[in-house]
């Protein structure tokens, strides 16, 4: 298999990766970036977004519930799953009218005691904060067909608070989120790909299926499924290489 790029930006790459596991592709925001971000992989365009999942349906791929992420893989599965981190209100806008449109679906992954406010988190790195839904945006993101799943309470290095914190940022979040929208929380995304065995120990202990890291690669039907790998989707890096690609498309 040929050297693959760090970043999901279209299918090309990889067909031979995808064939091997089930991938995860990670995003955050959908839309513009405002004036002066510095994290720029953090956002993907509208127009990028549609060309990437209107090729990943006119290759034949779903985009199908998020429960079904521990499933055993069938031969040649074409499944690939959708996760949103951070509950940023411009993916309800920009991204579910797009996957509505192709029948997909994805999972949001929600700072629970940050709903209605913004990415406070950010502030500290020198980031702009961006708006995130409010419960009744989540109702509509949840109506449209996707899920939701726990990112904490307050998006922490899970490894550099106490314990005790960390236990109450995992299950208290979980909690919350049941108890606002009446439903079961059992995926969780570790703030950061930050965890450690203790952490892995209190995400089993509040109950949680499955996890989110930030490792890169696909999922096969012997991942560790509190610890499943992801792939960052962004608009592809401006080298040499990508312009030439981009002026014979």
């Amino acid at each position: 298999m040929d050297e693959l790029p760090h970043y999901f930006s279209s299918l090309e790459s990889f067909r031979e990766l995808f064939a091997t596991g089930r991938p995860l592709l990670t995003y955050h925001h959908v839309g513009a970036r405002p004036q002066g971000t510095r994290l720029k992989g953090l956002y993907i365009s509208r127009t990028r977004f549609t060309k990437q999942m209107r090729e990943l349906a006119s290759n034949n791929f779903s985009a199908p519930g998020y429960d079904g992420v521990t499933s055993e893989l069938a031969a040649r599965n074409r499944e690939v799953l959708l996760t949103f981190d951070d509950g940023f209100a411009d993916a309800l806008e920009n991204a579910v009218p797009v996957l509505k449109r192709h029948g997909f679906s994805g999972i949001q992954f929600l700072v629970a005691d940050l709903l209605g406010k913004t990415s406070e988190w950010q502030v500290s790195s020198g980031e702009i904060a961006g708006q995130l839904m409010d419960v009744a945006q989540v109702k509509d993101w949840l109506a449209a067909g996707n899920e939701i799943g726990s990112h904490t309470l307050t998006h922490p290095y899970l490894t550099r608070i106490p314990l005790p914190e960390a236990r109450e940022e995992l299950a208290g979040s979980r909690k919350k989120l049941e108890d606002l929208f009446g439903r079961t929380v059992e995926h969780f995304c570790y703030p950061y790909g930050d965890w450690s065995p203790a952490i892995l120990e209190l995400v089993q202990e509040a109950g949680y299926k499955t996890a989110c890291t930030t490792d890169f690669g696909v999922n096969d039907n012997t991942a560790n499924p509190l610890l499943l790998k992801r792939i960052t989707a962004r608009y592809p890096s401006r080298n040499l290489k990508n312009l030439i690609k981009m002026l014979k498309a």
